[in-house]
């Protein structure tokens, strides 16, 4: 299969138009959008992103997400230990749902991300239909993984029942969110057009 570049063709990446492997660097005919055969430096972007989106994952998972006041008494919660209480309250598949999209995704993430990075820089890894699908993938379930701060701030909005009892989000919560939009900007760093040049570093 003959790829656009080989062909001394670039894809345009706002409108798909393809033009003259001379415009490199130059704008699209169609839309005026910037036209690169390679993103610059888009492996040590998302690396960076990366590096980042871990960084604040540690205190998400160390600092407590939320704390609970009820007649007087505060509890804080870890993000695990507000799974163990929902567990502990029988509420195992609420428990499971904030596991899968508070732990489990987002290491997931960092995970497939920190491969596709590896296997592009050192040409290793998978074939590049399998590097596109775990890329796609990547992308979609980014929007999934906030669940966690959307539940606290939804149970901080309606369990606000004066001196009784109130829920308040913890520091956790902000950096659970940075550590998410970290993880996000890390996946649309990297040029996509990277994973079918079976793993040459071409940022």
């Amino acid at each position: 299969m003959t790829t656009a570049r080989e062909a001394g063709l670039i894809a345009c990446l706002s409108c798909g138009a393809l033009e003259p492997m001379a415009s490199d660097g130059g704008l699209c005919s169609r839309c005026g959008g910037r036209l690169r055969s390679r993103r610059p430096y888009s492996l040590q972007r998302s690396a960076a992103w990366l590096a980042l989106g871990l960084m604040a994952y540690v205190p998400a998972n160390l600092w407590p997400i939320m704390r609970t006041t009820t007649l007087g008494r505060g509890e804080d919660n870890t993000i695990l230990g507000g799974v163990w209480v929902l567990a502990h309250h029988g509420s195992w598949d609420l428990a499971a749902v904030v596991f899968l999209a508070s732990v489990a995704v987002p290491m997931a993430k960092f995970c497939v991300v920190g491969l596709l990075l590896w296997g592009l820089a050192f040409g290793r890894g998978f074939e590049p239909h399998k590097r596109h699908r775990l890329h796609e993938i990547v992308e979609y379930i980014g929007r999934w993984s906030m669940l966690d701060v959307f539940v606290v701030a939804i149970l901080a909005a309606l369990v606000q029942v004066g001196p009784l009892a109130s829920i308040t989000p913890g520091p956790a919560a902000g950096a659970f969110g940075l550590s998410v939009a970290f993880t996000m900007l890390s996946a649309q760093a990297l040029d996509p057009r990277l994973l079918w040049d079976a793993g040459k570093d071409h940022a």
